[in-house]
């Protein structure tokens, strides 16, 4: 769909039209979901062509991202590969990486396209940052630093032990982002794969690589591109990246590119023997010497043992959906803040009291979200393999028919966490059947409603296989899942049972 512009007037009344002609919807996608506006989005790594585009549904900006081909029939030749590479990569879900939302193909244009829809970093890149704070005549904070460091290594730690793993390929400081509550995003994760798959020569214009600019090339490992190019290329260009972050700049001389010298200079300028130690590991000649990413999570420089309050934050967060909504405000309204919480006896001094006043239930909450938008993984204390990288290929919304059938068709694959959930059972006056209403409350804070009626053969877990298999639920949450209608229909059965006698 294309709007027309309206003529732009001088003065005030012109600088309204042009704001208002940026966000000129231009196109909608396929489901109505998304929509393309006018304004551009610079430098995109790995995208000659990105627009701002708003989420409909969750009224936020996202960004419309586009690959065209100058041949339908190479499209359509690669049609199974590129839906293949988009389906694994809607699976990846870390929160240190820019998430993928949706994706389709178009071969109904004069030239055929791919159009992806990705997370927007509205903050801007690492590289904007660094420059800002150079600018500024400021210095990296060594606790930013290594924050930073472990958010991009877990994020790199989570791709590598994907199954297939998952190179990135295209790493630099332009495609690392930063938002404003300090959470670090890699992002341009699906260029290396779709250079894999579609040649250079068939895409209409030119793929931008970050290698093929002169300033970025340091960060590329000797080996890069001779094919035998492993997880160990992603460590080199973290080695500069980390490098880069500490320094803020590595120079170089006039347009030329980072010399290797100017890169040792850089490292040997660190004052903390552990950091030089760190960012040396990582650029090593050799890539068989270079560590993994989960190995460098356990270096000394980063790795510390997580306080009490960290693990219980996370065991918090993993476990909110058996927590009733606004536990933690109504839970400290309740409690005296002149009461104890702990107390430190020792037997040679007088003890130390701690009480509930000296916790600010304000910042409490500030942790719990932190954590739970991953400024502070778990990595170091126990790194969880993803789940593997599913291959077959799940039919996408747009393109499933609507059925005659009263139940629904599969969609694909629900990725989204259930934060918490409800339920309530109502049996009939015969008891032949019971009535479910599930109420589930998403991570992205959408609320899903469902309904059905249970028969005494039902199981929990035939019903939970169904929520997965139609995409109300993610596979992930499935015996949690199991584990609450378990408990749920026992304690409603039981209390059936009793009014019965």
């Amino acid at each position: 769909m294309t709007m027309s512009v309206a003529e732009r007037n001088s003065g005030s009344e012109g600088k309204e039209e042009e704001s208002e002609d940026e966000s000129e919807i231009l196109e909608e996608s396929p489901c109505g979901r998304w929509q393309k506006r006018k304004d551009k989005v610079g430098n995109v790594p790995g995208s000659e062509s990105a627009f701002l585009a708003m989420d409909t549904e969750e009224g936020v900006e996202v960004v419309w991202n586009e690959v065209l081909f100058s041949d339908r029939k190479v499209l359509m030749a690669l049609e199974d590969k590129i839906k293949e590479m988009f389906e694994n990569l809607m699976q990846v879900e870390h929160p240190n990486i820019v998430k993928f939302h949706k994706y389709w193909l178009d071969t109904k244009d004069t030239h055929a396209r791919v159009v992806f829809i990705t997370e927007y970093m509205s903050s801007g890149s690492l590289k904007q940052f660094l420059k800002k704070t150079k600018k500024n005549h400021k210095t990296m904070n060594v606790k930013a630093w290594k924050r930073w460091c472990t958010q991009i290594l877990s994020a790199l730690s989570y791709l590598h032990c994907c199954e297939p793993p998952i190179i990135h390929g295209n790493l630099t400081c332009d495609t690392i982002f930063i938002q404003h509550n300090g959470l670090l995003k890699i992002g341009s994760v699906w260029h290396r794969l779709f250079v894999n798959v579609v040649p250079e020569a068939s895409v209409h214009g030119k793929m931008r690589h970050q290698r093929d600019e002169k300033r970025n090339r340091h960060f590329f490992s000797p080996e890069y591109g001779s094919g035998e190019d492993d997880y160990a290329i992603d460590i080199f260009s973290f080695g500069i990246c980390a490098l880069e972050m500490a320094v803020l700049e590595i120079q170089a001389n006039g347009d030329a590119a980072v010399s290797k010298e100017a890169i040792t200079n850089a490292g040997q300028s660190l004052e903390d023997a552990l950091m030089r130690e760190f960012t040396q590991s990582c650029v090593k000649h050799e890539a068989s010497k270079r560590p993994t990413a989960h190995d460098l999570l356990f270096h000394r420089v980063l790795f510390e043992v997580h306080s009490l309050k960290l693990l219980a934050g996370h065991c918090f967060i993993n476990n909110q959906y058996l927590l009733p909504e606004n536990c933690l405000e109504e839970k400290t309204k309740s409690i005296d803040p002149n009461s104890v919480m702990a107390e430190i006896s020792h037997g040679d001094r007088p003890g130390v009291q701690l009480k509930y006043s000296h916790v600010s239930s304000l910042e409490l909450d500030k942790f719990l979200e932190d954590v739970k938008n991953g400024i502070y993984p778990l990595m170091n204390f126990a790194s969880a393999k993803p789940h593997p990288v599913p291959r077959a290929l799940s039919m996408s919304h747009e393109q499933v028919e609507t059925s005659k059938s009263p139940s629904p068709e599969p969609q694909e694959a629900e990725s989204r966490k259930v934060v918490q959930m409800h339920c309530n059972l109502e049996s009939n006056e015969e008891g032949t059947k019971t009535h479910l209403s599930l109420f589930l409350k998403m991570e992205d804070k959408l609320h899903r409603q469902l309904s059905c009626d249970i028969l005494p053969t039902d199981s929990s877990r035939d019903l939970v296989n169904e929520l997965v298999h139609y995409a109300f639920i993610s596979e992930e949450d499935g015996e949690r899942m199991v584990a609450f209608l378990e408990d749920a229909l026992s304690r409603h059965r039981g209390a059936t049972g009793t009014q019965g006698r």
